[in-house]
């Protein structure tokens, strides 16, 4: 895929004491694209994907974000790299003692200046941009199915208007209709503001929706990336078994159907 790399991954190595789970992993994630990375069980995707959003530092490699070094960076250089970055953690990861509002005008109060007026606005603003309700600023995560608060999850990570965002297994125990409505966000919210995205998933209806390549972590590292297409010709026996498999067939015949 053509285009300019926004994060480059080189000879990452993600090690728990004696268990290995990324070693000499290399990934490109290029700039307006949406990325799917998959894997079975214990492959540690969501590992990769807080090893760059800077959450934990990799055991060796490097990391480089919008032509930063983002290992050995100052500790400004780094505040400025994660300001461009959004994170929405599985099942929206909200503060449960503040309201969907407050949760989303955390991030903003690090923007010097701003007053609480404005900061409730844009806190707002993202909301709605979620596809949340106006009302649900006022509630707390409690009160929220799990589909709104991955909205509310999602708001959050949108609130410093970021051009990469991470979403860590979005669709995740939703029904069908709500991972289906928040495929269609993601690939509208994309597409609208030019996002890039990383997006860690296991589920194929995602991966047909939304994402224009897809990564796949196997061995210990990523052992193939490209398109939807790609994965089909790909003969490594998990690949094969994960995009031939029942749950592959009906994925793209829905797609088929309503393409």
């Amino acid at each position: 895929m053509a285009g300019d790399v926004v994060i480059s991954l080189r000879g990452i190595r993600n090690q728990f004491g004696p268990n290995l789970v990324h070693d000499d992993l290399d990934l490109d994630l290029y700039r307006g694209e949406v990325l799917g990375v998959v894997g079975g069980s214990g492959t540690g995707k969501s590992v990769l994907l807080r090893c760059i959003a800077g959450l934990r530092p990799p055991q060796a490699g490097q990391i480089t974000i919008f032509g930063q070094d983002a290992l050995h960076c100052s500790e400004a250089e780094r505040r400025e790299i994660d300001a461009r970055m959004g994170v929405m953690f599985q099942d929206g990861a909200l503060f449960s003692s503040l309201t969907v509002r407050e949760n989303v005008e955390v991030p903003l109060r690090s923007i010097r200046g701003l007053d609480a007026g404005l900061r409730r606005d844009l806190a707002d603003l993202k909301i709605s941009m979620s596809g949340l309700p106006y009302s649900a600023g006022d509630k707390y995560p409690s009160e929220l199915s799990g589909g709104m608060r991955k909205r509310a999850g999602l708001a959050r990570a949108l609130a410093l208007d970021p051009e990469i965002v991470f979403l860590d297994e979005p669709t995740a125990g939703l029904d069908p209709i709500g991972a289906s409505a928040f495929d269609t966000l993601i690939r509208a919210l994309s597409e609208t503001l030019g996002l890039t995205v990383f997006l860690v998933t296991h589920d194929l209806d995602t991966l047909h929706a939304t994402c224009d390549r897809i990564a796949v972590l196997a061995e210990k590292r990523v052992m193939y990336t490209g398109t939807m297409a790609d994965m089909l010709h790909v003969e490594h026996p998990w690949v094969h078994e994960y995009f031939h498999g029942p749950r592959a067939r009906a994925a793209l015949d829905s797609m088929e159907r309503t393409a």
